[in-house]
């Protein structure tokens, strides 16, 4: 059975000494594809050395793991027994208001962009403005360039109103990699069930999330598969799979950088608060991707068959990927 996160936050292209453990947590849990945060603030340049060091990474842990282009790809080295990265961004600054960077960017192997991070862009508003401006003329540019040079457009950081024109206006299936239903689990990163809805009729995934600060009282095994059977009935098996938003190594500094990057002085605390600030406890069962398995099984005790647990676990997110990736 194949595997895929649709979202994994780890800084996994660092040179640290944990990384090694952590890149093996794939291998132990059977992950065979994993989208990973290439970035979240930095520029063209700072994006394409950032491109460079997950090649690298990849490079020295061939072993374990290759970059994936293409859905093939993806099966060829899932196949293998390692696990298939593919490229992603959870912002669009490296396009720096050039549509041209697109191409260039989806030609350096970046497969995943999410419109905006956590706050206001050229593209469109984020989940956590006050007030959500849709998606702007250069952004329906973007969209459209996305759509034609096959990156995926991802909406899990974006605000509803955005989140809804850009379903609108996208011209192929979109992602909502790492985020819950907002009916079940309140939160301005979730997602209410009008955009659930919308993302039906484009044809787009899901990717839900175990990621505390989201997850609501979904916390326990039997708890987080009745999250996922109540998506299912929403919205259609055909629509879920699962997005993590793990962070295993990544440290205080790097939480940091990615709350408020360059853009404040005050301290920004993301989908935590003032009293929940700091990196979260995990669920103790799904703690990290060795435990993938765990969710296999959480869901065959909810009564999924085995076509929907293979669905739900990887096969969904495989299908979104062989419909929405082309090759220049």
């Amino acid at each position: 059975m194949l595997y895929v996160d649709s979202l994994l936050c780890t800084p996994l292209e660092k040179e640290r000494p944990d990384n090694r453990p952590a890149l093996k947590e794939l291998a132990a849990g059977n992950v065979g594809c994993a989208t990973v945060t290439v970035g979240f603030w930095e520029d063209a340049t700072e994006s394409m050395d950032q491109i460079v060091k997950w090649r690298n990474m990849a490079e020295d842990n061939a072993d374990v793991v290759e970059i994936a282009y293409t859905a093939d790809d993806i099966t060829r080295i899932a196949d293998s027994g390692r696990c298939a990265i593919l490229l992603g961004f959870q912002n669009v600054a490296f396009l720096q208001g050039r549509l041209g960077y697109v191409e260039l960017f989806a030609r350096m192997g970046t497969r995943v962009g999410q419109l905006t991070y956590n706050i206001q862009s050229d593209v469109g508003g984020s989940c956590y403005e006050p007030h959500d401006s849709g998606l702007t003329r250069y952004g329906k540019y973007v969209v459209r360039e996305m759509n034609r040079c096959g990156m995926v457009v991802d909406l899990s950081h974006v605000g509803n109103t955005t989140t809804m024109d850009a379903i609108r206006h996208s011209a192929e299936p979109v992602a909502i990699t790492h985020s819950n239903p907002a009916e079940l689990a309140p939160h301005p990163r979730n997602k209410p069930t009008e955009v659930l809805d919308a993302l039906k009729d484009n044809g787009g995934v899901i990717g839900l999330s175990v990621y505390r600060n989201i997850v609501g009282d979904y916390t326990t095994p039997d708890k987080w598969s009745e999250l996922v059977a109540w998506t299912v009935d929403r919205i259609g098996i055909e629509h879920v799979g699962i997005g993590t938003d793990f962070d295993q190594t990544g440290g205080m500094a790097y939480l940091e950088w990615m709350r408020q990057g360059r853009w404040a002085r005050e301290t920004q605390y993301g989908a935590g608060s003032k009293s929940n600030s700091g990196p979260q406890p995990r669920l103790g069962w799904f703690d990290d991707p060795s435990q993938f398995p765990n969710a296999e099984a959480c869901l065959r005790d909810r009564g999924f068959d085995d076509r929907e647990v293979g669905l739900i676990m990887g096969e969904n997110w495989l299908n979104f990927y062989r419909r929405t990736f082309k090759q220049l």
